[in-house]
């Protein structure tokens, strides 16, 4: 058996970590300062009373934290887990984050004798529970070898993309830039489709299996038609941080990413308008309050009334 460490229990942390204490291969250990989302886990993981007592004697730590602070926090701060973690075991990153916070990382466990392995995952809550997502892996041969059974049980599609820390973040950066596009222009485009006086719902039908289709529009577009944002299944604001890293490592490599830009502002607004926590499907919020609400049968807010 393989004793597993993991940190971070939010949305995608819980089923991912559910699935892997369930597995045959992992006696798994997991904290998170939400007692309630420990109780979640159920009897999948044993509860922690700290995060250092969760990665002591691990051989891997999984890390599925929100962001790149809560992963400096975690790992390299000096009342993070560094000290407590065992030399020689590997940590690995699911979460999205960035290159540059999982390099800094990879650089200080180094020092430690422990191996990072930069693996963030794609494909949502549902597919999480499945152990359907998608991994991009940037790890050394060895410790992508010693990881592997772990990530088999979390996806059906697991990649080693590149042998450095950096390498898996760098993919998920183009898949965000994508999504993130992809969600922007099926909000846009059905929001449009209200605003001609169409039926939504057909036109989604009709081109949803073109040329013009894509899994966004399939997946984003339904909740979108009915207005289905609860339960939330990825919160906007995710893609707030996600396509503001794609956009800060494209300055820093002074490259041009016009379309992904576009999308981080309408994500940004929406967010100012009080959709952050919501599903990332409700941005199409924002085009229907611009268009004055005409979707059908919708309830316009007050402050924004039908025309």
């Amino acid at each position: 058996m393989i004793r597993v460490g993991w940190l971070g229990l939010g949305a995608m942390g819980v089923p991912m970590a559910r699935r892997l204490g369930a597995s045959a291969i992992a006696e798994v250990t997991a904290f998170d300062r939400s007692g309630e989302r420990l109780a979640e886990v159920g009897g999948a993981a044993t509860p922690a009373a700290s995060a250092a007592e969760t990665v002591r004697g691990a051989d891997i730590t999984v890390v599925m934290v929100r962001d790149a602070d809560q992963v400096r926090q975690v790992l390299t701060a000096e009342d993070g887990v560094g000290g407590a973690l065992r030399p020689g075991s590997d940590v690995v990153v699911m979460s999205t984050v960035g290159p540059q916070a999982v390099r800094e990382a990879s650089a200080e466990l180094a020092r430690r004798g422990v191996n990072l392995v930069d693996a963030p995952v794609s494909g949502g809550v549902a597919r999480a529970a499945e152990g359907k997502l998608v991994i991009m892996a940037g790890a050394a041969d060895e410790a992508f070898t010693r990881c592997r059974p772990v990530l088999d049980v979390l996806g059906t599609t697991v990649v080693q993309v590149g042998k450095d820390a950096g390498d898996g973040q760098s993919v998920k950066l183009v898949n965000q830039l994508l999504c993130g596009v992809h969600i922007a222009a099926a909000a846009e485009g059905l929001a449009y489709a209200e605003s001609l006086g169409l039926d939504s719902a057909a036109v989604w039908q009709t081109i949803r299996g073109g040329a013009a289709g894509s899994f966004m529009l399939d997946d984003r577009g339904s909740r979108m038609l009915d207005r289905s944002y609860s339960p939330v299944r990825s919160a906007l604001s995710l893609f707030v941080k996600d396509l503001g890293l794609v956009v800060e490592q494209a300055q820093r490599g002074r490259v041009p990413v016009p379309l992904a830009s576009a999308a981080s502002q309408l994500f940004l607004m929406a967010a100012g308008e009080e959709l952050a926590e919501s599903d990332d499907s409700s941005l199409i919020e924002l085009f229907r309050r611009w268009n004055g609400d005409r979707a059908a049968g919708s309830t316009p807010r007050p402050d924004n009334p039908a025309t």
